[in-house]
């Protein structure tokens, strides 16, 4: 069953059908340049928590949300993330300290879009910590070869083919904004 429940979090996070988690990791790790790895590391375990809180909260039906709003509220997620990198904001050292949280926060609200897919693979009566907990590290796993795949390309793009980080944030956070209006708009919260 963990195995299961393993892959299952593990293809839900790579699933193209749901871009939107990917294309949210993406526009996280594309202001950052393969050197600031320790700063991509920090971001990616305060979304890790974040989602992780909310997930396990989710699916134990300590919180309930409405999806039609969380089907909004990802998008945003997005959206912001793009503004974020593309304002320079992130470059002080206090902004910096703002990412974090923002990803922690955002980490929140996608924790609650797992957690639809979760609540929705569960029987009635299955016990939900073991599954919850291997969906998740599956999740997590999966998160990881995103931020290898984006990290990796944004130094090809960056130290071999000698293109600024700035035009590299830039096109990458450009491209996440613009689909997030466009999944913003064809949310159902409307």
């Amino acid at each position: 069953m963990f195995k299961t429940y393993l892959q299952l979090g593990f293809d839900h996070i790579l699933d193209i059908n749901a871009y939107d988690h990917i294309l949210f990791v993406v526009a996280l790790c594309a202001v950052y340049s393969f050197k600031e790895w320790r700063k991509i590391l920090i971001l990616v375990t305060a979304f890790t928590i974040g989602h992780s809180f909310t997930l396990a909260l989710s699916a134990l039906k300590i919180v309930v949300f409405p999806a039609e709003i969380i089907e909004f509220l990802i998008p945003l997620t997005i959206f912001a993330t793009a503004i974020f990198n593309v304002s320079h904001l992130h470059e002080s050292p206090k902004m910096i300290k703002l990412n974090y949280l923002l990803a922690l926060f955002f980490g929140w609200i996608h924790g609650l879009g797992f957690s639809n897919f979760f609540k929705a693979l569960m029987g009635p009566d299955e016990s939900i910590l073991g599954p919850l907990f291997a969906f998740n590290l599956g999740v997590e796993l999966g998160q990881i070869i995103i931020v290898f795949l984006t990290v990796l390309l944004g130094y090809i793009i960056i130290n071999k083919l000698k293109k600024p980080l700035r035009e590299w944030n830039l096109f990458v956070s450009g491209a996440a904004a613009g689909i997030a209006i466009i999944l913003m708009m064809e949310a159902k919260f409307w």
